[in-house]
């Protein structure tokens, strides 16, 4: 496995939220059937995104500075058991967050997309990419990501991974809406629902304990 395949995974990870129907494009169909415009779709996409951006950007920060102050296999543990704990939290709680109508704009659209990407605990499947960056730097890693050798190196390779999970987020979010909007409808909904949330709780627990036995 090369450092290619690292980045690659970031993406395909974007492209799963995106597919997530609790993450946006749902929202944005909705809101294009009541306006019966295809413009009201796209109009959605960018403000999502932006709350996704926020959502996911918070969490590798903050990893990324307690990577730089604490040892690496304190954080390792603890986002190990982040991870686990958030996905039984996502197993047991199974209600998302309420909105108070379907009436918002563009702002109102960032702050949905922002508390949907943290309730899912988007950014915390980022958490085991950010370990292994940091943990590069003093051993050889299972995971390849480059070791950055100072702070700003590490923030900006945090951004870098903010900035290709949200485009596979993007594309997919996009791409979807559209589809469903313009071509398939809703109707498939009634009968071929997907329960991608609970995958998402399955594979925060998998990735929370393959974290902390690595």
């Amino acid at each position: 496995m090369n450092e290619r395949f690292v980045w690659f995974a970031l993406f395909f990870l974007g492209c799963y939220h995106g597919i997530n129907p609790g993450m946006g494009w749902l929202f944005a169909v909705a809101l294009g059937f009541q306006e019966r415009r295809t413009a009201a779709v796209l109009r959605a996409i960018p403000p999502l995104a932006l709350g996704h951006i926020g959502s996911v950007a918070i969490v590798v920060l903050l990893a990324t500075s307690a990577a730089f102050v604490l040892p690496n296999r304190a954080v390792h543990f603890f986002a190990g058991a982040v991870l686990i704990c958030f996905g039984i939290y996502r197993l047991v709680r199974t209600r998302h967050v309420r909105w108070v109508g379907m009436r918002v704009g563009f702002w109102g659209l960032i702050l949905w997309g922002f508390l949907m990407s943290t309730a899912h605990g988007a950014g915390l499947m980022l958490l085991p990419f950010v370990i292994a960056g940091e943990g590069a730097r003093h051993a050889p890693m299972v995971m390849p990501m480059p070791g950055a050798t100072s702070l700003a190196h590490r923030y900006l390779t945090g951004w870098l991974m903010v900035a290709v999970h949200t485009f596979g987020y993007l594309a997919t979010l996009t791409a979807v809406a559209w589809v469903v909007y313009a071509k398939v409808g809703v109707r498939f909904l009634r009968s071929g629902w997907l329960n991608v949330d609970l995958f998402w709780a399955i594979a925060l627990i998998v990735t929370g304990i393959v974290a902390l036995i690595s």
